[in-house]
Order: C-alpha cells, then structure tokens, then sequence
C-alpha cells in the first residue's frame, strides 16, 4: 500500500512539474517573440471571444492575428488555457476554435481582393 502512495505522489509531482515547464515554455515564446506587444487590445479581445466564445474577428484584427504570427498566436491560446480564471474552458474544443480561427484568417488574408 506505501508503494502505492509513492507512486501516486511521483505521478502527481511528475504531471505538476511538466505543466509548470509548459507554463515556461509558452511564457518563454511568448517574451522572446515580443508577442504581447504584436497586437492591439480591441484585436486581442476579438480573437478571444472568437476562439473561446465562438464569436466573429474582424478583417481588420484577422490581419493583425495573422502579422502577430503562429508561433505567438500559439503561445497565447496556451498560457490561456494554464490560467486557473479559465480552467473551465474545453482544452480541446479551445485548441480546435484556435486553428480554426487561425487558418480562416490566413486565407481572408492571403486571398486577393476583388477588383473595383
């Protein structure tokens, strides 16, 4: 039964440390890319409620999304996630809107404009 605990505590202490160095990691991309300072506020709170609360991000805040980068877009979805405020939300479903709010993005982006 002790080797029972043992093992209990080394797979909470194991899954406890691998989210604190993800936390880290995402922190880290996040400083070194700049990524907080990439995006505007309004931008920052349409894509939010686009990616979280299945609401609409403008052409506008589609281009900073896209100029902000995937690598940072990324980072920020994440740390998100890790924070306890949002602990309720749908990791997978979150991740899914994400890459689905990225990818839409880029293609209004990338896609020309009609002619005059």
């Amino acid at each position: 039964m002790a080797s029972l605990n043992v093992y209990s505590v080394l797979v909470v202490l194991f899954l406890t440390c691998g989210a604190v160095m993800a936390t880290k990691e995402n922190d880290q991309t996040i400083k070194e890319n700049n990524c907080e300072t990439k995006i505007g506020l309004p931008c920052v709170l349409e894509a939010f409620t686009s990616i979280f609360e299945r609401g609409s991000i403008s052409n506008k805040c589609c281009g900073e999304l896209v100029v902000l980068g995937k690598v940072c877009h990324s980072a920020l979805v994440k740390r998100t996630l890790e924070n306890p405020l949002f602990k309720d939300l749908s990791p997978s479903t979150s991740i899914a809107n994400s890459i689905q709010t990225w990818n839409n993005c880029l293609a209004l982006i990338d896609s020309p404009s009609p002619s005059a």
